[in-house]
């Protein structure tokens, strides 16, 4: 190829290399998601949605904001597991200064690939406790302990934090601040961090070795931060899933459905009370709860209920109130973080108890009242004789100032003072109304 053939080929291929430039470097990417609540199936499917994101679009970190009273064991391990397959290098941050990560919160700790805390914050307390919301038996109480010790040993291992400390967390409920974390030997966790900005800071060039033995470092300089947030589903759910919220919409279900059963066709406390009962029954299947509180609650209503129609001097009153309450206290389990606070129980226990008695009261005694409209209104009416009336001669009275048909058993004068002893079409049956008042009704 001649000189000149050169020239005119490296002279064409040069406006294209000027037009594709330089290639531009892509600043690392880091997600950030925040939660604040009891671990539960929510929560687990939070974390599990952010970690699924960041694999599928390469993020460089994940930087979970966390401060929880703790929650279930099951959830625990889902989040754990998740957390253990990430591709990306997960970071468990309590925050802000004052929270804590108690109970399961310290397991998600011990399980991050990076541990930090904020001033001023605690984590531990993780001794497992019943799921029945009874006293566990010693044997129970020792395998339950056990178990979710063994947990958190294998977990502190795999990191390389401290195994005496994590066992003691869970078998003497122990708790530590950040600084005890921070400067045991081996430590609890990485360093503490004042937000989030700080964290990314200390993160950046920091070799991690993953829970498999491999090792990445983590690049955090110009990162580009993405914040994950709940789904409205998950908000919603996870707002419904409180034990606070759970027992309030049950309590409105019960309420809505008494007002509906007393006073039938009112419609809207009905809908309302099935709804907030159907929120309240999903909340209860994610929430662990006890079956036996479930049936005292039923059985203090229905004792509630039949005060209004036995006899009993208050007793089944009583009775039925305290069946609310004991039920009330039983309802969630005794599970770190899930639990319903007396202060919404007791207030919710009078206010029903109050409703259904009064309401109770003002229905039975409209049914007991006589009727004040149609023929049933015209019964124990006093009136005045027209016409002659003898026994096998129809005559005729005036009563509320309408001229009727009336029948006798006995001969009654014209001007005489009757009263209406039953009503059989358009006809009444009286009786004079200077004896006493013979049981009647409809003929």
């Amino acid at each position: 190829m001649t000189a000149t053939g050169l020239a005119l080929l490296f002279g064409a291929a040069a406006p294209v290399i000027a037009q594709h430039g330089p290639v531009t470097h892509q600043p690392p990417v880091a997600l950030v998601a925040e939660y604040d609540g009891i671990i539960h199936p929510i929560a687990s499917e939070f974390l599990t949605t952010v970690i699924d994101q960041a694999d599928t679009t390469g993020a460089a970190v994940v930087l979970f904001i966390l401060r929880t009273p703790g929650g279930l064991v099951d959830s625990t391990r889902t989040m754990v597991s998740r957390m253990i397959t990430s591709r990306a290098p997960v970071v468990v941050y309590v925050a802000p200064s004052g929270a804590r990560a108690a109970s399961a919160g310290f397991i998600l700790v011990l399980a991050a690939d990076v541990a930090a805390m904020a001033p001023g914050t605690h984590i531990g307390a993780a001794h497992p406790v019943s799921g029945t919301g009874e006293k566990m038996d010693e044997t129970q109480a020792k395998k339950a302990t056990e178990d979710v010790a063994a947990y958190a040993r294998s977990l502190a291992e795999a990191r390389g934090r401290n195994v005496m400390l994590a066992e003691q967390a869970v078998t003497e409920s122990r708790a530590f601040t950040d600084q005890e974390a921070l400067h045991a030997s081996p430590p609890l966790i990485d360093f503490v961090a004042r937000d989030e900005a700080d964290v990314l800071r200390q993160l950046d060039h920091r070799v991690v070795k993953r829970f498999d033995g491999r090792t990445t470092t983590i690049d955090t300089s110009g990162v580009e931060i993405r914040r994950v947030d709940m789904t409205w589903r998950q908000r919603v759910l996870s707002a419904i899933a409180h034990p606070q919220i759970a027992y309030l919409l049950l309590t409105l279900g019960v309420l809505g459905l008494t007002v509906e059963i007393w006073t039938p066709g009112a419609i809207l406390p009905g809908v309302v009370g099935g709804l907030c009962l159907l929120l309240a029954f999903f909340a209860l299947q994610i929430l662990p709860v006890n079956a036996v509180g479930i049936l005292l609650i039923v059985f203090g209503l229905a004792m509630l209920i039949l005060e209004l129609k036995v006899p009993s001097f208050g007793a089944l009153g009583i009775g039925g109130a305290i069946a609310l309450l004991v039920g009330s206290v039983m309802l969630t389990r005794e599970v770190p973080g899930v639990s319903v606070s007396l202060y919404v129980i007791v207030p919710a226990v009078l206010t029903v108890t109050a409703i259904v008695l009064v309401l109770g009261k003002l229905v039975f005694d409209a049914q007991r009242r006589p009727p004040v409209t149609g023929p049933e209104s015209l019964i124990g009416a006093e009136g005045r004789v027209l016409s002659a009336i003898a026994p096998h001669a129809p005559g005729q009275v005036a009563v509320h100032g309408e001229i009727w048909r009336a029948t006798s058993a006995s001969p009654l004068d014209p001007g005489r003072p009757v009263r209406v002893r039953a009503v059989s079409g358009l006809t009444l049956h009286v009786e004079p109304a200077d004896v006493p008042a013979r049981e009647g009704g409809n003929a």
